[in-house]
Parts: C-alpha cells; sequence; structure tokens
C-alpha cells in the first residue's frame, strides 16, 4: 500500500477532498498539519488514516520530526504534497530530504518560483514574456522604464499571487515604491501588459499527458482586486480555447510538468503591444505549479460535470483516470466586499438566481484579500446569462 504524505490538510477547507479520494483509492493518506485533531473537519478525520499536529508548519524542524514519525510507523513515504503555493517550497525540501522522488526536489524551485526564473522556460516554449529588470536600484529602475515606458509592474520575485504587487505610473510612485519595499527581497519589474487573465488548468499524469484540463478567464486583474479592495469576478469556461490550450501544453512540456495539478496564468492581449504581439495573442504571465485557489476546483467540477478531486486522486493512484466529463457550462465566481450596499440582496440575489447556484458562502479570512467576503458560485449555458448575473451581483445601490 502506498503512503502519501498531505501537509495542511485542513486549508483550504475543501482539500478534504483530495484526501477522500486518495483513501478510496487504496492510499495511505497521512496529514501533517498546525490546526487541533478535534477541530478538523469530520469530513476530513474520515479521510486520513493518521494526522500529526505540529505546533507550526513554518518550523521545519518540527515538520521534519513529523516526517520521520510517519516513516517509522508506517515505511517508505511515497508522495508528499500540499497542493498548496504557500508550501511548494517546502514540500521541496522534504522530497530532497527523505528521498521522495514524485515530485519537485529543491533544485527545482527557482524556475518554478522565481518569475525571472519562469521566462527561459516560456522562451524555450515559444511565448512572448514581458521585458523585465530585477530591481537594484533607483537609476536601474529608471533606465529599465526609459526602454519600455510608463507604466510598469514591480512584485516579489518569488511571491504568492498578487501580494505586494503595485503598478507605478510615474516617478513619484517608484521613488514610493523604493522607500517601502521589503528589505531583502528581490523585487521583479515588468513592462506594464494592456491584457486580461486567462488560465490553463489541468491535471497531468507521470508521461507529461494531460488527462484533464480546463481554464478560467479573470477580467479584473488580481492586483487591483487586492491593492483596491474590489469585488471578485472571474469564470470557468465552458470551453477551453484551442490557443490557450496550446500554450499550456507547450508550457507544461518546457517545465517537464508530471504528475501534478497545474494552474498556469496567461495574458490574453486587449490591444496591440510592439513588445508582445497583436490584440487577441496568448501571451506568459507565470507558472503555478498546484491547482488553482480557494474554491476554484468545485468550480472546475460545476462547470464540466466532473470531479477533479477523485481525477487528481486516479493520477496519484493509477496514473489515469476513467472519470468522465460531462455537460459542459460557464461556472461563475462572484465575490462581495462586506460593508457595501448592494443593489439586490443577499436573499434576493439567491432567489432570482436559486435554479443555477451551485455555492454560497463567507470567504475564509485568509483568502479575503482576493476573493472578497461573500461568494457566489452559479452555473450558465451562455455567456449572456452569466453576464447579467453579474450585473446582478456586484452592482451597488
Amino acid at each position: 500500500m502506498k503512503n502519501f504524505v498531505f501537509i495542511s490538510p485542513n486549508f483550504p477547507t475543501n482539500y478534504w477532498k483530495f484526501c477522500r479520494h486518495l483513501k478510496d483509492n487504496g492510499l495511505n493518506v497521512l496529514g501533517i498539519g498546525d490546526q487541533p485533531y478535534n477541530e478538523l473537519l469530520p469530513e476530513l478525520k474520515a479521510s486520513l488514516n493518521e494526522y500529526y499536529k505540529v505546533g507550526s508548519l513554518e518550523n521545519y524542524d518540527e515538520v521534519y520530526r513529523a516526517m520521520g514519525f510517519l516513516i517509522h510507523k508506517y515505511g517508505r513515504i511515497d508522495w508528499l504534497e500540499s497542493n498548496n503555493e504557500y508550501w511548494l517550497e517546502r514540500d521541496a525540501a522534504l522530497r530532497t530530504d527523505f528521498n521522495i522522488t514524485s515530485g519537485f526536489q529543491n533544485a527545482d524551485i527557482p524556475s518554478i518560483r522565481f518569475k525571472s526564473g519562469m521566462k527561459e522556460y516560456y522562451r524555450r516554449a515559444g511565448i512572448p514574456t514581458a521585458p523585465y529588470h530585477l530591481v537594484d536600484n533607483k537609476q536601474g529602475c529608471l533606465d529599465f522604464i526609459a526602454q519600455v515606458g510608463w507604466p510598469v509592474v514591480v512584485k516579489p520575485d518569488n511571491g504568492v499571487g498578487a501580494s505586494d504587487t503595485r503598478k507605478l505610473a510615474s516617478e513619484a510612485d517608484l521613488d514610493d515604491f523604493m522607500a517601502h519595499k521589503t528589505p531583502g527581497v528581490p523585487y521583479i519589474m515588468e513592462e506594464f501588459i494592456h491584457a486580461e487573465i486567462n488560465s490553463y488548468d489541468a491535471i497531468y499524469n507521470s508521461q507529461g499527458e494531460p488527462i484533464f484540463e480546463t481554464g478560467n478567464i479573470t477580467p479584473i486583474s488580481l492586483m487591483d482586486v487586492v491593492n483596491n479592495a474590489e469585488n471578485v469576478m472571474y469564470y470557468i469556461l465552458k470551453d477551453l480555447p484551442d490557443d490557450t490550450r496550446a500554450a499550456g501544453r507547450a508550457t507544461a512540456k518546457s517545465f517537464g510538468v508530471k504528475s501534478r495539478f497545474i494552474h498556469f496564468e496567461f495574458f490574453r492581449l486587449t490591444q496591440d503591444q510592439p513588445s508582445m504581439g497583436k490584440k487577441g495573442d496568448v501571451v506568459a504571465l507565470e507558472v503555478n505549479m498546484r491547482p488553482c485557489g480557494g474554491f476554484s476546483p468545485d468550480m472546475m467540477n460545476f462547470a464540466n460535470s466532473t470531479d477533479v478531486y477523485k481525477i487528481w486522486a486516479d493520477m496519484i493512484a493509477f496514473d489515469q483516470s476513467t472519470l468522465p466529463v460531462g455537460e459542459h457550462f460557464y461556472c461563475a465566481f462572484a465575490g462581495r466586499r462586506d460593508g457595501r450596499t448592494f443593489r439586490l440582496s443577499h436573499d434576493e440575489l439567491i432567489k432570482k438566481y436559486a435554479a443555477n447556484m451551485k455555492m454560497t458562502g463567507r470567504i475564509p479570512a485568509a483568502l479575503a484579500d482576493a476573493m472578497a467576503d461573500q461568494m457566489y458560485i452559479a452555473n450558465f449555458s451562455t455567456k449572456e446569462e452569466m453576464e447579467k448575473f453579474y450585473a446582478d451581483a456586484l452592482a451597488l445601490k
């Protein structure tokens, strides 16, 4: 029987579904987390063969000892995963230290976590990337801006989501950034790309072949959502465009993706941009070697009438999945910020879209910056129906 260690299986809260299907597929599912056992969801408790609580997942020594205990009790660990961006480097360190070869190792981290390191792999795949400059001093930044023009975007070279990402439109903005950037953190500066974000989401087997593919569109940039506390909208596509699929597959091949659930982000240009291409072209943004965050896996299920938690667990256990994908829909996410008065109240929105609504509820505080406070997830057969829903869900009174 294979042993699978799941790091932080309790967060996000929907990740118990990964564990359940692993266990149903005959694996020993061993969790390591920092939440007390009696506070775990009953569904998660039932999906784990054992749970080892540490004081903090940030404390590598504690997690290392937890691994030692589980190996002593269950034998060699075949898989270790968190499916979480925050723990990718921790996962790699544990795999390297315990000779778990079924995932990324320490040596792989620069190419999959540092935005500057990703660019060479995009180049090999033939996909344009934004011109960039590793932030050094003001003059170096100004020299770069002289080449690409204002505005520019700055963000940590090794960062999660849109955290600490800023758009600079003037020298005053640059001065403010230089004065307040986090000491010791490497930043990357890139030409601003006029585009919307299109994603390629897929599950790949050990042969580097996709066994499930979908994608989403984010009309409002996550940078603006976080920095301006905007309401949130994004949706899973009813059908993945051919050019997004081709770009995603080429990128996965360039990075050597195997046995993973991935979320690759691309820009689709909304205007011609000399350094990047023509309006409508798909160009690189960044790779994320884990599932799309929050409740996106559930949205993929709703949009494709399937179960990506099971498809992933089937890939782990059998290197394939026979779970069918059914009728396709647009699956829309609308996130409302607290403290705002909307044209339709919560109850009115629920009543009007009762036939479409798939999930609704409060968003965990740890995700609220990027996803707002109250979520509504609904399915639609046409884009026009979905756009009417967004107008109703997010219009202020």
